[in-house]
C-alpha cells in the first residue's frame, strides 16, 4: 500500500470507530498510532508517539486554557452570574420579551468570564428558568434562550474553542478572541431582536413584568462593577498588547479569585471544587488534543492533507461554495459530536483548503465556533440541551428542542452576515495587528 493509500484507510477506519461509539480521543489516538508507525517504521514511530504527548501539552500557550477555567468556576462561585441577572432584569424587566433578554445580555455577561459553554448553560438554567416560568414566559422560549445563552462563552472571549483553534491552526491566539467580540455584539443583538418581535406578535409567550424602581436599577449594579474591571483588565490588556493571553488568562483567575473572596461567597469546598473539576476538564481537552496532534502527524506523512486540498481546489464551484458545504458538514456533524472533538477532526483537512483558497483564517475560525454553536443545541444530542433537562427536569426534552429552533435560525443569520460582512470579524484583529 502508499502511504496515501494508508491514510485514507485510516479515516475510513477512524470514522467507523466514532459510528461505533468510540471515544474521539482514543479513535484518533489509536490510528493515528498505527498509521505514523505503518509509515514510519516501528522505532521512529514509537519514539515520535512516546515523545508527543510531554512536547505537545508542555507549551507555554497551552497553560491559557486551565487558567480561563479556573477563572471561570472562580467567577461561577462569585455569584456572578445571579448578579448578571438581576442587574438586566431590573433594567429591562419592564419591556415586551424583558426576562429572556435579560437572560441573553447575563449570558453574554457571564461568557466574558467563562469559556465554558455548558456551565454557562448550567448556571443561567438554574437561575433564569424558574424566575421566567413564575413570571408566565413559555416553557420552549425559557428553555431555549437558556441552552443557546450558554452557547455564547463559545464566541466571546476567553473562550476555549478559540483557544484550540488558534493553537491547531497556528494563528495568533490574541487575534482570535479579540475577533470573537464583533460578532459575538452582533449575535446578542439578532437574539434580542428575535426575542421582541415574538413577544411582541404573542404577547403570551413573554408577559410583561412590573418595571424596577431608578433606586432598584442602580442598586442592582453594585455587585457587577468588579466583574467589569475584571473584564476590561483581561480583554483591554490583550487587545492593547499589554499581556499575552497566557499573562492575561493567569490575571483574570487571580482577579477572580480575589473577587470571590472579598465578596465571601467562597468556602474552601468551592475552591477544591473549582481545581478538581478545572483539572478535570483541561485533562479531558489535553487527552483529545495529544490525540489530534499523533493524527495530524499521520495525514501528513500519508499525504492526505495535500491531496485532498489540490482536490477540492481544483472542483469546477466558486470557492465560496465550497466554504458554505464545509460548514453545512460541521451542521451535520455537530448532532452527534461535542465541539471540541468536532473541531480538532476536521480542521487537519478543512484548514489547509480554506489557506489554499485564499480565505483570512481568523474569519473561517469565527464561521466554524459559530457552527459548533448550533452544534450544542442541534437534535439529537444537543449537549445543551441536555444541561437544561438536567436543571429543569419538569421541560420535556422534546420542548427544549423546539424552543432552540428559532435560536438556530437566528445562528443561521448571523452566519450569513458574517459571510457577506468577513470586515465584522477581521476588523479588530487588524487593528490589533496594526497596534
Amino acid at each position: 500500500m502508499t502511504d496515501l493509500q494508508i491514510g485514507i484507510l485510516g479515516l475510513v477506519i477512524l470514522l467507523i470507530l466514532i459510528i461505533l461509539g468510540m471515544r474521539v480521543a482514543y479513535a484518533v489516538t489509536i490510528v493515528g498510532a498505527l498509521g505514523v508507525i505503518m509509515i514510519q517504521g516501528w522505532s521512529p514511530g514509537t519514539k515520535f508517539i512516546g515523545y508527543l504527548p510531554s512536547s505537545e501539552v508542555g507549551s507555554y500557550t497551552y497553560s491559557a486554557i486551565p487558567l480561563f477555567v479556573l477563572m471561570g468556576y472562580f467567577t461561577y462561585y462569585a455569584g456572578i452570574a445571579d448578579d448578571l441577572f438581576k442587574t438586566a432584569r431590573a433594567w429591562i424587566q419592564h419591556i415586551r420579551g424583558g426576562l429572556p433578554i435579560a437572560t441573553v445580555i447575563a449570558s453574554a455577561g457571564f461568557a466574558t468570564v467563562s469559556g465554558a459553554s455548558t456551565a454557562s448553560t448550567s448556571v443561567l438554567g438554574k437561575i433564569a428558568i424558574p424566575q421566567m416560568l413564575n413570571s408566565g414566559v413559555d416553557k420552549k422560549l425559557a428553555a431555549g434562550v437558556v441552552a443557546m445563552g450558554g452557547c455564547l462563552a463559545a464566541l466571546i472571549p476567553p473562550s476555549t474553542i478559540m483557544i484550540v483553534y488558534g493553537i491547531l491552526t497556528e494563528q495568533s491566539i490574541s487575534a482570535m478572541l479579540i475577533a470573537g467580540i464583533i460578532p459575538g455584539v452582533v449575535t446578542v443583538l439578532i437574539y434580542i431582536l428575535m426575542i421582541y418581535v415574538r413577544a411582541r406578535m404573542n404577547p403570551n409567550t413573554a408577559p410583561v413584568t412590573k418595571a424596577a424602581s431608578w433606586k432598584e436599577r442602580f442598586k442592582s449594579l453594585k455587585n457587577t462593577y468588579a466583574m467589569l474591571v475584571l473584564v476590561a483588565l483581561v480583554i483591554g490588556g490583550i487587545y492593547f498588547g499589554f499581556f499575552t493571553p497566557t499573562e492575561a488568562a493567569g490575571i483574570g483567575a487571580i482577579g477572580a479569585l480575589i473577587i470571590a473572596l472579598v465578596l465571601r461567597k467562597l468556602s474552601k469546598n468551592d475552591f477544591k471544587t473549582a481545581l478538581l473539576e478545572t483539572t478535570k476538564t483541561t485533562a479531558m481537552i489535553f487527552l483529545i488534543m495529544v490525540g489530534i496532534s499523533i493524527f495530524i502527524r499521520f495525514l501528513a506523512l500519508a499525504g492526505v492533507n495535500t491531496a485532498i486540498s489540490n482536490f477540492v481546489v481544483s472542483l469546477p464551484i466558486s470557492p465560496l461554495a465550497i466554504i458554505i458545504v464545509m460548514l453545512v458538514f460541521y451542521l451535520i456533524l455537530g448532532m452527534f459530536m461535542d465541539a471540541i472533538s468536532m473541531m480538532m477532526l476536521t480542521l487537519p483537512i478543512f484548514f489547509p483548503v480554506v489557506m489554499e483558497l485564499g480565505f483570512h483564517p481568523i474569519w473561517f475560525g469565527i464561521l466554524v465556533v459559530k457552527m459548533t454553536e448550533i452544534g450544542l443545541v442541534s437534535p439529537p444530542v444537543g449537549l445543551n440541551c441536555f444541561v437544561v433537562r438536567s436543571v429543569a427536569p419538569k421541560i420535556p426534552l422534546g420542548q427544549i428542542f423546539i424552543g432552540v429552533l428559532p435560536f438556530i435560525a437566528a445562528e443561521i443569520v448571523v452566519v450569513a452576515i458574517l459571510i457577506l460582512m468577513p470586515e465584522l470579524v477581521t476588523f479588530l484583529p487588524e487593528m490589533l495587528s496594526k497596534g
